[in-house]
């Protein structure tokens, strides 16, 4: 089921986590964070709007990091209901993939809930400061992939965020799969 995430709360401060990355070690929000800001993105391994764009993803991830922005992916998905979204298939997937940030594992969804992921993907752009300043799309890409030269949305929004601290007014909400909550 689609769903789409609220307008960005600019200023917003992001609550910190310490979870398990794919490669084994432990990271937190002060680990994954760069000197010019970061990008913790909301992603899962079965996804049809995720699959679509994680090359894009991908680029956009490691033209950000050159600018000092520091990148991470949180999966929070039922493994139970979604076994594509297990830990051991999230290992896998970010070696396939060969992911330039941390895929880290949000088992509880304690995180996925403090931070009011809604879908995947689901972008969150922090100044150096940790504050939200970006809630927007990767680009107009759907359930496929766009047009090859579609606007960069994300990464022109970071890169202005790296450079002034402040993202732009007029952002496009993302739009994808809805979280697979544990049930209650």
């Amino acid at each position: 089921m689609a769903a789409t995430p609220p307008v960005c709360d600019f200023g917003w401060k992001a609550p910190g986590f310490d979870l398990p990355a794919t490669d084994g070690r432990r990271l937190s929000l002060a680990d994954v964070a760069g000197p010019q800001g970061t990008l913790v993105m909301f992603i899962c391994n079965h996804c049809p709007y995720v699959l679509a764009v994680l090359d894009r993803i991908i680029r956009d991830a490691t033209e950000l990091q050159a600018l000092g922005v520091g990148v991470a992916a949180i999966c929070a998905n039922d493994a139970t209901t979604h076994p594509d979204d297990s830990y051991e298939n999230m290992q896998r997937m970010a070696v396939e993939k060969g992911f330039p940030f941390p895929y880290l594992h949000d088992e509880s969804q304690a995180v996925a809930r403090a931070w009011d992921a809604a879908c995947t993907p689901d972008f969150f752009g922090l100044n150096a400061a940790g504050e939200l300043q970006y809630r927007g799309r990767l680009d107009a890409s759907g359930r496929t992939a766009g047009p090859a030269d579609a606007r960069r949305e994300l990464f022109e929004a970071m890169k202005l965020i790296a450079e002034t601290g402040h993202g732009p007014a007029e952002q496009v909400a993302s739009m994808g799969c809805s979280i697979k909550w544990k049930a209650a």
